[in-house]
């Protein structure tokens, strides 16, 4: 095995981490397809609307209290209603709106594709800091 000696060392690093910033920033990879709420209530489809992505109710599963304490006294949402709105790309993330059935305000959102399948989403008033993420999943493959 040859060794090489530090200076040769120190010119291929710089150029390997030349090479790394010269890489274009990563973008967002989009979040579409069918997702599984937090809370397990909905099968949300996100998908193309006009110049942006929604979010639409494609299944009710539930109607369980988004906090975990059990049934909502919201009323169940319907199929083909929207969660999302104006979901548009914004660097690392995507960026729109969503609706809230249990206390009928619409707040921002920043939705942020994650490994293995997930989802965060994460709405907020003003400040995304100040908000709460919920991780969505995939629903299984049907059979």
């Amino acid at each position: 095995m040859r060794m090489i000696g530090i200076g040769a060392a120190m010119v291929m690093m710089i150029a390997l981490a030349g090479g790394a910033c010269a890489q274009p920033a990563a973008t967002a990879e989009a979040p579409q397809g069918r997702w599984i709420t937090a809370s397990g209530n909905l099968e949300v489809e996100i998908a193309p609307c006009g110049e942006a992505l929604c979010g639409t109710i494609v299944r009710v599963i539930a109607n369980n209290a988004m906090s975990g304490s059990g049934q909502s006294d919201a009323p169940p949402p319907e199929e083909g209603g929207l969660l999302i709105t104006e979901l548009r790309r914004d660097g690392a993330a995507w960026r729109g709106r969503i609706f809230n059935r249990e206390d009928g305000r619409t707040y921002d959102c920043v939705v942020r594709p994650r490994a293995a399948g997930a989802l965060e989403v994460r709405p907020y008033v003003g400040i995304e800091a100040i908000g709460r993420s919920q991780i969505w999943r995939r629903p299984a493959p049907s059979n």
